[in-house]
């Protein structure tokens, strides 16, 4: 048997665990492992080479991937991906194991009808596989964007100022409302939240009228324009206000020891699938336990706004 292993769409903190359990757990099991390199892009340039568990060393505690990503929007087309399978046959590969977000499993799941064994890992710092409890690379994120708002809050206090922090997380509010807590944040605004300008501001007054010194407010990506949104608290209060946008710092650095050990159990899992010649599945956990579902079913499954809204109005 031969399996080889990509990383797809936006890199996460673990990828680079979670190949190495792949690589390594493919070679005890005495198959033959490949990385292909560049993700779909790669499959279909054929940028696929044999890996040997040196190959794989020292990684572990690396971020981003040593295989490389990239996005295709051509690998939707049918030709585009006869190609990738035909690049896979050349070298007597049937069984690929994909890491990444939705993109990356839609590719799986076009993949696995087309005679290629495809298991699906998530990997996304945004946490939006609803499928699975966590992803690899979120907690990673998650520290990041919580040690970047503790810094904040510092200066935040000293000059008497609200704080307006942009998280990442596309259309999944985990990563704000997970930081939003741990941080101590009077406002968090995301997707489910929703969006109102007049309710924030009447937020904001409250707290100054409860003689808060300072405030933070947390928002993820895409729902508005933080720096016109530090400039209206401003206008309308007696802070001053600044925005800060954290980007894609919060992609990469060290991965946590979670992510490690997610990224470790998800990719033994995989090979395991494999071995017994199951194909069209996504690996997730639950609970801490990891566990297997039809891509096709965690595909649709809809993302669930997180629990820990809840918790949100009764600590501040």
């Amino acid at each position: 048997m031969k399996i080889a292993v990509l990383t797809s769409g936006g890199d996460a903190p673990g990828m680079n665990a979670c190949v190495r359990a792949v690589v390594r757990s493919t070679i005890n099991n005495g198959f033959e492992a490949y990385g292909v390199f560049d993700g779909y892009k790669g499959l279909y340039e054929g940028k696929i080479k044999k890996l040997e568990r040196n190959d794989v060393g020292q990684i572990l505690n690396r971020g981003g991937t040593i295989l490389g990503s990239s996005r295709l929007e051509s690998f939707k087309e049918e030709a585009i991906r006869q190609v990738a399978v035909n690049n896979l046959k050349a070298l007597g590969i049937d069984n690929l194991v994909c890491i990444g977000g939705d993109g990356t499993y839609r590719g799986a799941m076009a993949l696995n009808k087309m005679g290629i064994n495809c298991i699906a890992i998530p990997g996304t710092i945004d946490n939006d596989i609803a499928s699975t409890e966590f992803t690899i690379g979120f907690f990673t994120a998650l520290d990041t964007a919580i040690d970047a708002i503790d810094k904040l809050r510092d200066t935040s206090f000293s000059h008497q100022r609200c704080t307006v922090v942009e998280v990442m997380g596309r259309n999944c509010g985990d990563l704000s409302i997970f930081s939003g807590i741990a941080t101590g944040a009077e406002i968090v605004i995301t997707k489910d939240t929703g969006y109102n300008e007049e309710d924030i501001l009447k937020q904001v007054k409250k707290a100054e009228s409860m003689g808060k010194r300072h405030l933070i407010v947390v928002v993820a990506e895409h729902i508005t324009d933080v720096a016109r949104l530090a400039q209206k608290i401003q206008d309308n209060s007696g802070y001053e206000a600044r925005a800060t946008v954290l980007g894609y710092i919060q992609r990469g650095g060290t991965p946590s020891s979670f992510d490690r050990i997610l990224a470790s159990k998800m990719g033994v899992h995989a090979v395991d699938l494999l071995k017994e010649g199951k194909g069209g599945y996504a690996v997730f956990t639950k609970s801490l336990d990891v566990g297997h579902i039809k891509l096709d079913e965690a595909l649709s499954i809809n993302i669930k706004p997180s629990d820990l809204y809840q918790y949100l109005h009764k600590l501040n």
